[in-house]
């Protein structure tokens, strides 16, 4: 059923439901109202509800597809807010053909508070302004961060070199000490080679 396809994010069916041969006729209606809420086309989505509103009534979809105007305005803010660094709520209520700037400015300070967009609303001077996301990737940040990645690299080529240059002081230490052993074991045998021979010569 088609308000079994329900999407998540925008509250329309999957398009993959109107591929379909055998509803594609019967499914055209709900395509348009698809794309109008895609669109955030107010205007357009409000024209199909008209022109095929006792089929929707017949089906059962009428309440449904009420609900999706709500998502249909949303998307339309969420354009206009990307599309316009400051824009009267005139203009707003026009582009997404609202009634009124009252109903825009409503509807503006609901999407804020939502977390639709980042703007504020200067109720005195009757505009919107967005508020502009900070691109990091437009900024010196990626490159200060790249460069002390680089650096960090370099810090640990120059000491691992030095290291194979010039081993740390315990290093040397320990072959010193084991230089001792050696030379305390070579001359302990070398006494016991001596200890053998005398007894060898006290023998004859």
């Amino acid at each position: 059923e088609l308000s079994s396809g329900i999407n998540a994010e925008y509250g329309v069916p999957d398009r993959l439901i109107f591929r379909d041969q055998h509803l594609r006729l019967a499914l055209q209606p709900y395509l348009q109202l698809t794309q109008a809420v895609l669109a955030g086309d107010l205007g357009s989505f409000s024209a199909v509800l008209e022109r095929y509103s006792a089929k929707f009534r017949g089906e059962g979809t009428m309440t449904l597809i009420n609900r999706l105007r709500h998502n249909v305005i949303k998307t339309g803010i969420k354009s206009v807010a990307l599309s316009y660094s400051r824009i009267s709520l005139a203009d707003v209520a026009e582009k997404l053909q609202l009634d009124s700037p009252e109903d825009a400015e409503y509807i503006i300070a609901k999407a804020i508070k939502d977390g639709v967009i980042e703007a504020s609303i200067n109720h005195e001077k009757g505009f919107m302004e967005t508020i502009d996301s900070v691109d990091i990737y437009r900024s010196e940040e990626p490159l200060k961060a790249y460069h002390a990645r680089i650096r960090f690299c370099l810090d640990i080529h120059n000491h691992s070199i030095k290291a194979m240059r010039f081993p740390p002081k315990s290093y040397n230490d320990s072959l010193e000490d084991a230089q001792k052993q050696r030379e305390r074991e070579q001359q302990d045998l070398e006494y016991a080679k001596e200890i053998a021979e005398e007894e060898d010569d006290g023998l004859l």
